[in-house]
Order: structure tokens, then sequence, then C-alpha cells
């Protein structure tokens, strides 16, 4: 072999060595990066984490105790909740739970766990108190020697068993259907939730000349009362606790009246293109078109009404009897109307409010002081204002032709929030006048009664 030869095969085994030196470079490098890749995944140190919503720093008798554990690398591996007291041994094991391994990288348990303890103050033989709610988690992960990452969460929470007592201090002896009265009571504690419910539906209370136990609930009854069922205060506190104070009251039958209106076609021609506006949904003949508003109208913006009452400012407003309109009734509260198309019945409504008539475009005055809580287009009720006059006690006004005020509004008893007109479903210039008490409409008549109100409101806060 030359010597020419023999270099070039030294070259040659010479490149070879270095590429397969550089080839084991690459693999070691490979290996190295995959351990401490996988050292990464295995020994991962995000912690996993806990929620306990801050509703549940109250216990009761029975309560729930909903919670949310999530570990989106290794997964949860365990989960332990308990509970300790002063002067308890031993912590309370109200929750245990561990998972079974499903990999040795991410996703070895669970990312997210939810669900609830049912706490139970007999099961677990606690006292009432202050103790400490502790959530322990633990995930997959190889850290702290193979232990995994650790979360504690700790919770204040109050042991409270007992229901709040209640206390009545006054209930209306006599209510007819569409009318009102007052309950007052007083609580031992603060409660969550109270109020009166009376024939299933349930009446707000709110404090009493701002006072810390006493509770004032205005309650009514629906125009079509027929008897009374059970009416009590209820009253539950922050741990879940309810009592309940049962009463009784005489129910007043009031006669109602019967009403006939007559719908001519020059009424429907005039009114029913300005609802298609507003309800482009309207199909068939106008008669069909005034049963839709009649009817399906009616009942939204019955809806509308109750959902704009159902927020009331918590302390009263108002003071003594509410203001009445000058002028001639029309039409009374809780009338039956018949309605007549070409000399036959084709429907049937109640009127809820009372009708009066003045001089067009008359000014309209706030029954008494509130807060304006609408002014807008509101179908039958044309353009309508609703003031809130404080702890559920609401005045509508409708068939408006302008508003005075806007939502937001302060006003004072006397003043000008409008002028009267024809809109909705009014047939000439008049002011349509409700009350309500927590969207359910009462008759005005013992509103703008200051004999009644003394005898049924004033008199009796005096007293007590």
């Amino acid at each position: 072999m030359t010597r020419q030869n023999r270099l070039r095969e030294f070259s040659r085994r010479k490149n070879k060595s270095h590429f397969g030196r550089f080839i084991l470079f690459v693999l070691l490098i490979v290996i190295a990066a995959t351990l401490a890749g996988g050292g990464l995944i295995l020994f991962e140190t995000e912690k996993p984490l806990v929620t306990v919503p801050k509703e549940v720093r109250f216990l009761g008798r029975n309560t729930s105790i909903p919670f949310q554990v999530t570990d989106k690398k290794s997964g949860i591996r365990s989960i332990t909740i308990t509970l300790e007291q002063q002067g308890e041994s031993r912590p309370i094991r109200l929750y245990a739970k561990s998972f079974p391994r499903q990999s040795w990288f991410y996703g070895a348990g669970p990312a997210v766990v939810s669900g609830s303890v049912l706490f139970n103050s007999k099961k677990f033989k606690v006292k009432d108190g202050k103790a400490e709610l502790i959530v322990t988690v633990h995930d997959f992960s190889l850290n702290r020697f193979f232990k995994g990452n650790e979360t504690i969460r700790r919770y204040a929470v109050l042991i409270d068993t007992k229901p709040p007592r209640i206390s009545l201090q006054h209930t209306p002896r006599y209510i007819r259907p569409g009318g009102c009265g007052i309950v007052v009571y007083d609580l031992s504690e603060p409660a969550a939730r109270q109020g009166v419910v009376v024939n299933g539906v349930f009446f707000q209370g709110f404090p009493l000349n701002g006072s810390k136990n006493r509770r004032i609930a205005y309650v009514a009854l629906t125009w079509n009362t027929k008897k009374l069922g059970n009416s009590m205060v209820v009253a539950t506190d922050r741990a879940g606790n309810e009592a309940k104070d049962f009463f009784s009251m005489d129910l007043e039958n009031v006669p109602l009246k019967k009403d006939r209106i007559y719908v001519s076609d020059a009424f429907l021609k005039r009114k029913m293109p300005k609802f298609k506006e507003h309800y482009p949904e309207m199909k068939g003949s106008l008669l069909d078109q005034y049963l839709f508003v009649n009817n399906e109208v009616r009942k939204r913006n019955a809806r509308h009404i109750k959902e704009v009452c159902s927020n009331p400012v918590p302390k009263q407003l108002w003071k003594d009897r509410f203001l009445r309109m000058n002028g001639e009734t029309r039409a009374g509260f809780a009338d039956q109307r018949t309605y007549f198309y070409h000399g036959q019945p084709v429907d049937h409504q109640v009127h809820l409010g009372m009708d009066i008539a003045s001089t067009a475009h008359a000014a309209v005055k706030a029954a008494n002081s509130g807060k304006v809580v609408m002014a807008e287009y509101m179908g039958i009720y044309g353009n309508a204002i609703i003031l809130d006059h404080g702890q559920g006690v609401y005045s509508l006004y409708a068939h408006l032709s302008r508003f005075d005020v806007s939502p937001g509004e302060m006003v004072e008893k006397g003043e000008v929030i409008a002028r009267s007109g024809a809109t909705g479903m009014a047939g000439g210039d008049h002011l349509h006048f409700s009350m309500l008490i927590h969207g359910i409409f009462v008759t005005p008549l013992e509103w703008w009664d200051q004999h009644w109100i003394d005898m049924n409101i004033n008199d009796v806060l005096n007293q007590l």
C-alpha cells in the first residue's frame, strides 16, 4: 500500500471515529434530556388548588359543604377533610378519599375532583361554637421524598345547631282578597332569609326603623283568594337552621263588580297598528290581534311588573295616605270585565287598578314619596311608571302621554311625574292607578284612606 493510500485510510478511520463519538454524544444528551424532563414531570412542584365557597362559614344541624380540588399536572392522590374544635383531643374526620395511580407521568390521578360533604351535628357529636375546617390534599408527584405536593387549607367556621327564636309582635286580624296588612316580629339572631308566608307566597321582612332585631313584612292577598291556608313567620339563620311561628287571620270576602267592555272596529283599527310595532309576532285578523294583546301581552306585562317589584328599597319612604288624582272614577279594582265584539262575548279579564278621568293631559302626581324604578312603554299599560315606596310597597301609573321623571330618581309626594294620556289599551285619556305589595295588585282604596292607614299601620307601629 502506498504512502498516499495509507494516509487516506487513516483519515477515513479517523472521521468514522469522530462521527461515532458525535452520535454517542447526541444519544447521551437525548438520554439526559429525557431523564431531566421525566424528572421534572415526576418531581413537579405545583401544589393542588383547593376551593371551598365563602358561604360555608356556618355549620348547622345538617349542612352540605361543597368543595373542588384541582391538580392538572400529576393529578390528585388523596383528599382529607377534618374538623377541629378546641378542647377536643383529635380532629373529626368528615371525608377521606384516595385515588389509584393511573400512570407515572402527568395525569396519574384525576385533574379535578368536585364533591360535597354532609355535615350532621348529631352523627359527629360536635358542640356549638368555633371550629376549624381543614382540607388536606396530596398529588402524585414524587416531590418531598415521594410524598407528593401537599396543600392544607384551613377555614374558620361557626357551628350553630339552634334555630332562631321568633317573637310575634303584631299580625292582622282581618284581611280581604286584594287587601293587605303588616306583620311585625322579633328575631333572636341575624337571619340569612326571613319573612312571612301566606297561602304559599313569601313576603320578605325588613328592619323596622333601623332596628337590629325587629322586622316588618307587608303581606297581601290576590283579588281572587277564596280561603286562607297556613300563615307563618319563617326565619333561616346563616347555618341553615329554620324556625317557624304560625298565626291566623280572618278572611273578609268582598263583592265583585261586573263590567262590560264593547270593542268596536274603529277602536281596533286605531289601536292594533301601534301594538303591531311593538309585537310584530301578532297574526290574524284585528280581533285575533286584539285577543293576543289582551291575553299574551297582558301576561308578559304581569311577569315584567313582578320582576320590577322584586327588589324593594329596604326602608319606608312613604308617609300617611297616598294621594288620589282628582277626577271621576271610571273603573274599579278587581272589576270582572267581559269583552263584547259585534254583540258577542269574546274575552274576559280582571281590571287590577282604578281608572280616573280628568282633563286631557292632566298632571299626574306621585301618590307618595318613593324611587322611580320603571318609566317605559309596557304593552296594555302603554307608557307607565312604577314607584318603589320601600319595603315592598309600590304604585303604578299607566296610559301616560309623557314622562317627567326617569328611573333612579327620588320623587316627593305630590311631585308631578307625568301627564295622563291614552297610550296602551286605553280607549280615552285617563290615569290607570294601581297599588302593589311585592308585585301583588291590591286595592288602592285602602291606601287612599288615612283612617285605614292609621288603624292598620301607623297606630300599630306607634304602640310597639
